[in-house]
C-alpha cells in the first residue's frame, strides 16, 4: 500500500512539473484579439520614412512563413530606393529654390 501511495505522489508531482513547463513554453492558450482592418504589428514612422527605417523593420516569424533572405533582400532594395528618391527630390528642390531666387 505504501509503495502505491508513493508511486501516486511521484506521478502527480511529475504531471505537475510537466504541466508547468508546458504552460511556460506554450502559454495558457489565450488568443489575441484580431487586428483592426488595415492594421499590422509591424511599425514604421507615419512620415519622413527613410531607408534606415525600412531596413530596421522585422517581420514576425511563423512556423510555415516566408523566406527570410527574400524579405531581407526586398527591405534592402526598398531602403536603397527610398534613399535614392529622397536624394533626387532634394536635388530638384534645391534647383527650384535657386531658380526662384533669380
Amino acid at each position: 500500500m505504501t509503495t502505491a501511495l508513493i508511486y501516486l505522489v511521484v506521478m502527480v508531482l511529475v504531471a505537475a512539473v510537466v504541466f508547468l513547463l508546458a504552460s511556460l513554453v506554450f502559454g495558457r492558450g489565450e488568443e489575441l484579439p484580431p487586428l483592426p482592418p488595415g492594421g499590422t504589428p509591424t511599425r514604421l514612422p507615419g512620415h519622413d520614412l527613410t531607408g534606415d527605417d525600412v531596413r530596421q523593420v522585422r517581420f514576425q516569424l511563423v512556423f510555415r512563413g516566408y523566406r527570410m533572405t527574400e524579405v531581407d533582400w526586398v527591405l534592402k532594395r526598398l531602403g536603397g530606393e527610398i534613399d535614392q528618391l529622397r536624394a533626387q527630390v532634394a536635388e530638384l528642390e534645391r534647383g527650384r529654390a535657386v531658380e526662384e531666387t533669380r
